[in-house]
């Protein structure tokens, strides 16, 4: 046998050459990728909003995007895993169906405060505004910075037909009508009222879906 002729196409080839090493890596990761991917863009329950996820209103849109201004999205994640542990305290495990109309999607992996996927309506909106503004007065043990400006602070208007408008392009269904109607929405509105009609909406449009289906069983 001889010993010393070696095959191109070998883990000998690819361990003493760094570049065809490289190559082989991105193709075989490309590949796995795609395996994964592309299937998804064919699923119903991934491309198709979840029955009673709307696309955001202007005032929780404006809330949204404040709530990425601020840095929220580096502490709290929006994304329950389907872990016992995790249903237990944050309620039913999200899905893909959610997150349609997110550009960009808030998923998320740090926790350095809790997830808030679920958060809506579990406090009032006088619970959230005392929070926002001094958190410890709600949570001694908390954290979080205090945000007393967005009380104060009225919320942009000036380019909201074209947050909507840019929207629409990418897939989010808003209507002329939507568009239209949106500064007068948001007129006489804070930042804090975002903020807060943002944070009340999260995980409440498949509750009334839930219980449904619970009370169909």
């Amino acid at each position: 046998m001889n010993q010393g002729k070696r095959r191109f196409f070998s883990h000998e080839t690819l361990e003493q050459n760094i570049g065809w090493l490289i190559l082989a890596t991105i193709v075989v990761v490309s590949i796995a990728g795609l395996v994964q991917i592309v299937p998804l863009f064919f699923q119903h329950s991934t491309t198709q909003p979840t029955p009673g996820v709307v696309p955001y209103s202007p005032l929780r849109l404006m809330g949204r995007d404040i709530y990425i201004r601020e840095g929220c999205v580096g502490c709290h994640s929006q994304h329950v895993r389907t872990l016992q542990a995790e249903t237990e305290r944050y309620g039913h495990y999200s899905v893909a169906g959610e997150s349609v109309f997110d550009r960009p999607f808030l998923w998320g992996s740090k926790r350095t405060g809790p997830d808030l996927a679920r958060v809506g309506g579990r406090y009032s909106d006088d619970w959230h505004r005392i929070h926002l503004r001094n958190p410890r007065d709600v949570v001694p043990e908390s954290n979080m910075p205090a945000y007393p400006w967005l009380e104060k602070t009225p919320v942009a208007t000036h380019d909201i037909e074209v947050r909507m408008r840019t929207l629409r392009t990418l897939g989010v269904p808003y209507t002329d009508a939507q568009i239209a109607g949106a500064k007068a929405e948001l007129a006489g509105k804070s930042e804090e009222d975002a903020m807060v009609a943002y944070l009340q909406g999260l995980g409440t449009a498949l509750k009334p879906v839930r219980l449904g289906a619970q009370k169909e069983q």
